[in-house]
């Protein structure tokens, strides 16, 4: 029985040579439809994108015949484009910077990294915070704790140690003997040896967080009368907003 035009079977394996086909190509990116040339997308033969097209086809079709990327389509036109123009793009960086390292093109990689948004996180931002013992330990400790203690609550508070000296670090510790809390509930984080300061440290803490989805909030810890330090100089607390 010979299969219609109109039930083309899904997901069709390509056979044949890349080189006998057109040197037109559409291509399906996640949804997003997108038309090129052969090419265009083996520009840089070193990259993931080339090999995909080169040699004995490595992709699969949709039920129109186009070539099918599991990958979010909407920033592939800035992959095209530079493919196209060499033309670097200015907007949706992270995004494209991601799709960048999954294709592989190196030369697109690099000028990305040497962008503002991206050299900032990787030189700076990320450098610091390897600097910071356990610290992605510790957001996962914070929303763990956060989480633990949401139960039939609109908020839950998490209580941050943060000192940037090794001395800070025992004046803390001092300090958690004479607090009136659960030693084990307290996150540390500290100390470091980088320039940023604690404030910066916070806004590191806050901004990781709230890019896993939660929405948080950072004030200093006050604690009960007769406290033997001010307890802003060392505890924080962040509070996790959850309706």
């Amino acid at each position: 029985m010979s299969i219609s035009s109109e039930h083309k079977p899904l997901g069709k394996q390509v056979t044949g040579s890349l080189h006998t086909l057109s040197p037109i190509v559409e291509l399906n990116v996640g949804g997003e439809m997108y038309t090129t040339t052969l090419s265009t997308l083996k520009k840089h033969p070193g990259s993931k994108l080339a090999e995909m097209f080169t040699g004995q086809p490595k992709l699969r079709t949709d039920s129109e015949g186009r070539f099918f990327i599991d990958r979010p389509g909407t920033h592939f036109k800035y992959i095209l484009e530079y493919l196209r123009s060499n033309q670097v793009p200015t907007q949706c960086i992270q995004d494209v910077y991601k799709e960048a390292l999954f294709y592989d093109i190196e030369p697109l990689i690099k000028q990305l990294e040497d962008s503002p948004q991206i050299f900032g996180e990787l030189v700076a931002r990320k450098q610091f915070l390897a600097r910071v013992p356990n610290y992605s330990e510790n957001i996962e400790l914070m929303i763990r704790i956060a989480r633990a203690e949401a139960v039939a609550s609109r908020q839950s508070g998490v209580i941050v140690c943060v000192v940037r000296t090794e001395e800070d670090a025992a004046r803390c510790q001092d300090a958690l003997n004479t607090l009136d809390m659960d030693k084990k509930s307290v996150v540390k984080f500290g100390p470091w040896k980088a320039v940023p300061s604690i404030s910066d440290l916070l806004d590191c803490i806050q901004m990781d967080v709230e890019a896993k989805g939660y929405k948080i909030s950072v004030q200093p810890h006050v604690a009960e009368k007769g406290f033997r330090f001010k307890s802003q100089d060392f505890f924080y607390k962040f509070l996790f907003t959850w309706w």
